[in-house]
């Protein structure tokens, strides 16, 4: 058994990075003369979208997009298509040029079979304008909207065009709402809210679609208020589901806004977006050439069945059914599905496993496997140098954005460095390389420590010792952190799993003498990381590589003492 433990190991580390970038877990895109939804076919749209700058600046251009995209709600069949024309709106200044232009939203509307006054409808929405004048390290360019927010309107084509074949057992029914001039600031969404309030009195849902770059899985990254109920819905119907409720609060810090953030206090709804790569986000790069049909389908798959569970449930006759004052806590684990909690029940998790972990440390300290002071003191130890990663990670990104001439922004948004994810993988796996390298070098001395022992079993129960004292020091330092986040913001998944998985595994090794719990252990902990920190990563950018790099390393600390564990057996005499 011994023998094959390094197998199964690595095994363990394949599968998981395998099932968290995508293997088995996204969907494949499906052809024009498939059944269901086809990313092929919102291609077609897209490529037509795309042809050409379609800005505030374009308004001919806008206009021919505008017209195309009447068409096809026409010719689907909507009962009215509306036009809401608002003048003379004036943007923001970009390089001290002030644009001012006409916006005309565009409203189609599909009612149910039997539909009365007081039908609840689920809305649509997203932006047809193409992002303004972006000014680069060494050009300004304009984006051709192919993903933003191409991705959104073909996939509401697509979604419309399935949705409708069931039309008879619709109980609510559709408004799809295309608004313009998102991109200088969602004003074709303000103008709408503020001058045709109506037109959301009987909106039940709202699922907007963006794209913050053409690949990578589609996020539900935001959810609105009192998420409770729309986010049950979410875990109900949703394939491929993706989401964190935490994103929902880091979006708030962050400077990107879509038309969602004008209604989402008022209208229960999700938000979704890829989130990869920030280079091609409103540069000359968002372009037809440049689309992904994996991320297309991805979508596809989320939003089609929200929409068919929503239309055709009498659970949401009324337009007030998926309001709530309450929140829940959930986050997706590729190949476990999404996991969802009330507030309540999260902190009662939580507090379980603090208790676990804490009575887990009390036994290995009473069974003088472990000395708490040596523990704490690595703690800080651990602690120095997740800082130390931190910092030289922000080091290296200025570095990197200095190098190409890009703007940097400690902690913020960094666009224009060509090759920011090779260079954030590269300092990543250098923190591995080096953590690895340094946990050796410990160990080492460790065993050395015990050549003149005269127990054979000497340098077995040193070096488990020492795996112990720094797995144990880390899992302190994340129970700290999590009961801190857990208290400040009532999220604290980044900092939690691990410490969770980590403490069932070890608890149920030393209950069982199986130490099989240990790489099942390491598995379900690289399945959230891989996945949650692409998805930090690509969402922060270089500009937070520091920070992310610090998750990483924490993780590590984990994650490299029980492989320890789980490798290391006894000599025989």
């Amino acid at each position: 058994m011994n023998k094959i433990r390094p197998f199964i190991l690595g095994l363990a580390v394949i599968l998981s990075g395998l099932l968290a970038f995508g293997l088995f877990t996204m969907p494949k895109p499906k052809a024009a003369d498939a059944e269901g939804f086809s990313s092929a076919r919102v291609v077609k749209h897209i490529e037509e979208i795309s042809k050409e700058h379609h800005s505030v600046a374009h308004p001919q251009e806008r206009a021919s997009v505008r017209e195309y995209l009447v068409g096809r709600l026409e010719g689907l069949g909507a009962d009215t298509v509306k036009l809401f024309e608002y003048d003379s709106l004036v943007g923001p200044k970009n390089k001290h040029v002030v644009y001012t232009f006409d916006a005309v939203n565009v409203l189609a509307e599909f009612a149910p079979e039997n539909a009365t006054d007081s039908t609840a409808y689920l809305m649509f929405v997203a932006h047809y304008d193409s992002r303004y004048s972006q000014p680069m390290p060494r050009d300004t360019v304009w984006s051709y909207g192919a993903a933003d927010d191409g991705y959104g309107l073909g996939v509401i084509l697509e979604s419309m065009s399935h949705l409708l074949k069931n039309r008879q057992d619709w109980k609510q029914g559709v408004k799809v709402l295309l608004t313009d001039a998102e991109e200088v600031g969602m004003m074709g969404m303000t103008a709408m809210w503020e001058g045709n309030r109506e037109v959301f009195d009987n909106v039940g849902l709202v699922i907007n679609i963006e794209a913050r770059g053409p690949y990578g899985p589609a996020l539900m990254f935001e959810a609105c208020p009192g998420n409770d109920k729309v986010l049950g819905l979410y875990a109900d119907s949703a394939k491929y589901p993706f989401t964190y409720s935490l994103t929902t609060v880091v979006y708030q810090f962050m400077p990107n806004f879509t038309d969602f953030t004008i209604i989402k206090d008022y209208v229960p709804g999700l938000n979704f977006s890829t989130i990869a790569d920030i280079n091609h986000y409103h540069t000359d790069l968002d372009n037809f050439s440049n689309i992904d049909e994996k991320s297309i389908q991805h979508y596809g798959e989320q939003v089609l069945p929200v929409a068919q569970a929503y239309l055709t449930s009498e659970e949401y006759v009324s337009k007030d059914a998926l309001r709530s004052d309450k929140d829940v806590i959930n986050f997706s684990i590729p190949a476990l599905g999404l996991l969802s909690f009330s507030k309540i029940g999260y902190t009662i998790l939580c507090v379980v496993i603090f208790i676990l972990f804490l009575l887990a440390f009390a036994v290995e300290g009473f069974r003088g496997r472990l000395k708490a002071m040596r523990v704490f003191k690595t703690s800080g130890i651990v602690l120095g140098s997740a800082v130390g990663v931190l910092l030289l990670g922000e080091l290296f990104a200025y570095a990197c954005a200095a190098g190409v001439g890009a703007k940097f922004n400690l902690f913020g948004i960094v666009q224009g460095v060509p090759f920011d994810n090779m260079a954030m993988a590269l300092y990543v796996a250098l923190v591995f390389a080096g953590s690895l390298l340094l946990y050796y070098n410990g160990r080492t001395k460790v065993v050395r420590a015990t050549l003149g022992s005269m127990r054979v079993s000497a340098a077995h129960t040193a070096t488990t010792t020492y795996a112990l004292n720094l797995l144990y020091a880390s899992l302190a330092l994340l129970f700290v952190l999590s009961a801190a986040l857990l208290l400040a913001i009532g999220e604290n998944m980044m900092f939690f799993i691990p410490l969770a998985f980590a403490t069932f595994a070890l608890i149920l090794w030393r209950l069982t003498s199986i130490k099989s719990w240990l790489p099942v252990a390491i598995a379900m902990i690289l399945l959230h990381a891989f996945s949650f920190l692409y998805a930090l990563s690509m969402a922060l950018t270089i500009g937070a590589l520091g920070a992310v790099a610090m998750i990483a390393f924490l993780d590590m600390m984990v994650l490299i003492p029980l492989a320890d564990l789980y490798l290391m057996y006894p000599k025989k005499k």
